[in-house]
């Protein structure tokens, strides 16, 4: 009998190839199927990060059929999603199966609002499986923009731009310090929510952190509600204390 491959999630940080944990290099480049997350039609990030590590392994595209075309709680939505993600694990496993290790990239960090946590949680309990670390949007995003986030006794919350605008005024008045991840088409009402908290002036706008395409400023100073999917904000709460 084949004796199954071993699965790997794979964190390759926010967008510098130089944030590159030397685990993922040396998981990338010893793995025989390499996975990656793509919108059809689309590049993706995480793949463009270790492209030049790739050589010949052989690849293996994941792409969704459907991202922010439809809402995410209407039912449609819901089952091409569940339905993509089930195909996905299949696939991964297929190759796991025959005794093939599999890297599925992530990028920041896998278990942190990475999509490769649905393919763990259905193939982890079925398969040597492996997770790497890897550099989060949010810290490559504070360490950019040279901004403390949180020290002391201070609480940092971590929300979703797409909450309900009342929903976010409420987390932002109740912490020290916040990020605010899934900015995208949300900017206008998570503004409005910061400026219902009294914390608007706080907020710095950061979008593709890390990359030589990277944009940071105060968010007070950006004159539109324009914001691509790898853009967040940050709130941060070390300002007078020492």
């Amino acid at each position: 009998m084949t004796v199954p491959g071993r699965l790997i999630g794979v964190g390759v940080g926010p967008g510098d190839p130089e944030l590159l944990t030397l685990k993922a290099v040396k998981a990338i480049e010893t793995a025989d199927i390499v996975a990656y997350f793509a919108k059809a039609g689309n590049l993706s990030n995480a793949h463009a990060i270790v492209a030049d590590r790739l050589g010949h392994v052989a690849e293996l595209p994941l792409l969704y059929p459907v991202t922010t075309e439809i809402h995410r709680h209407d039912e449609r939505y819901k089952s091409a999603i569940l339905d993509f993600y089930e195909k996905s694990a299949a696939a991964v496993a297929a190759h796991l199966d025959a005794g093939r290790t599999v890297a599925v990239l992530s990028e920041g960090d896998p278990l942190f609002y990475g999509s490769y946590m649905h393919i763990h949680c259905r193939l982890a309990d079925r398969y040597q499986t492996e997770v790497i670390p890897g550099i989060t949007a949010m810290s490559g995003s504070w360490s950019a923009a040279g901004a403390p986030i949180a020290q002391g006794d201070d609480i940092l919350v971590v929300v979703p731009g797409t909450l309900d605008e009342a929903v976010l005024a409420v987390r932002f008045a109740e912490a020290d310090a916040a990020v605010v991840m899934k900015l995208g088409r949300n900017l206008a009402k998570v503004r409005r929510a910061l400026a219902a908290a009294g914390k608007l002036d706080r907020a710095i706008y950061v979008e593709r952190a890390t990359t030589a395409a990277a944009i940071t400023m105060r968010l007070a100073d950006k004159t539109d509600d324009v914001a691509p999917y790898f853009s967040l904000l940050l709130v941060p709460g070390w300002e007078t204390n020492s």
